[in-house]
């Protein structure tokens, strides 16, 4: 039987609603750590099936899990709000209770987290699972994760959509405890948390190696939850940018479906965008929603840095890349000058 450490060095928040049929992997995959000075808060989140059964079987076996019991359901973000506040290390971590950590999960990440100061959070690739529930967008999307890696790389990407897989992450307790931790609000909690620890000047990277197996399903929230639809990332992305939105001249790069969409939730918001840039001839010059359509020229006229803003929203696989390329040759810099949401 392993005993609770004095000191643990890592607290993982695993919350577990009638997942009896995949609890044991999950934290077999734990108690299989290389490092191994951890404690697993295993919240119980008003189960009916043989969860609270599997729990307390583990809890008995291995003391480093301690279980947390809920009569009644109270979602994920109060979950993981019981199990942090009961936590005792000084990094968090997370696992979802239907997926698997390599051995050497936490002693990589953590060895990753404590190699710079100014890193709040990090992860590891992961590998999606099982192969027959995967369809060609969750391919994309698993390949566009993995390969953002350094703070620069997420950092960029941060706008678009979340770089770091939620079950997958350490985070400094206190960068968590700074921003204010998990909240319930109408758009992914994570991604919710990532964004305020960025606007706090905390850092992210990930290991470049696939330590999280994160296992796909139909009855994912993810895929059911109207939190993580596109329109809920997007009124996320305004929330947190508002600040930055009100002191620029907006502009936006596509005047297609996103570009629009983009320009009506910034109008909902009592911000009105300049004009759109768009590479199609059939659209230059004409008007989308009472602003004129520039071709991308019509920035060079205009000096970088100097409180134009523009957000680009184009959705076409591969074109983001032609995009960056194209401001880069214009003299524009993501972060400065650009970034992109979509």
């Amino acid at each position: 039987m392993s005993v609770l450490p004095a000191r643990p060095q890592i607290s993982i928040l695993l919350p577990a609603h009638n997942a009896a049929d995949t609890l044991d992997e999950a934290l077999a995959s734990l108690s299989a750590q290389t490092l191994t000075e951890w404690e697993c808060l295993l919240v119980d989140d008003g189960s009916t099936d043989a969860t609270p059964e599997l729990a307390a079987a583990w809890s008995r076996r291995d003391r480093r899990v301690r279980l947390l019991r809920h009569a009644r359901r109270q979602g994920i973000v109060g979950a993981l709000t019981h199990a942090a506040a009961e936590a005792r290390a000084p990094v968090l971590a997370r696992q979802d209770a239907d997926d698997r950590s390599h051995p050497q999960r936490l002693a990589r990440t953590l060895a990753l987290l404590q190699s710079d100061a100014r890193l709040g959070a990090v992860a590891s690739q992961v590998r999606l699972f099982p192969a027959e529930a995967l369809g060609a967008g969750l391919r994309v999307y698993a390949e566009w994760l993995n390969a953002a890696l350094s703070p620069q790389e997420i950092a960029r990407d941060l706008w678009i959509e979340s770089p770091l897989p939620h079950p997958a992450v350490l985070m400094r307790r206190e960068a968590y405890d700074a921003c204010g931790g998990y909240r319930e609000v109408p758009w992914p909690e994570d991604y919710d948390l990532w964004l305020r620890l960025h606007n706090r000047g905390w850092r992210f990277a990930k290991v470049a190696a696939a330590l999280y197996e994160w296992r796909h399903h139909g009855g994912r929230l993810t895929f059911r939850d109207p939190r993580y639809r596109p329109a809920a990332f997007l009124a996320c992305k305004l929330q947190h940018l508002a600040p930055r939105l009100q002191r620029h001249r907006l502009l936006i790069w596509g005047a297609g479906r996103d570009g629009r969409r983009l320009a009506r939730a910034l109008r909902a918001r009592r911000l009105e965008p300049s004009a759109f840039i768009d590479i199609d001839p059939r659209k230059i010059g004409r008007r989308r929603l009472g602003c004129p359509v520039l071709a991308p020229e019509a920035l060079a006229t205009q000096s970088a840095g100097t409180g134009t803003l523009l957000l680009v929203a184009v959705g076409t696989r591969g074109a983001r890349a032609l995009i960056r390329a194209r401001l880069a040759d214009l003299g524009r810099q993501e972060g400065r000058d650009f970034l992109c949401l979509h």
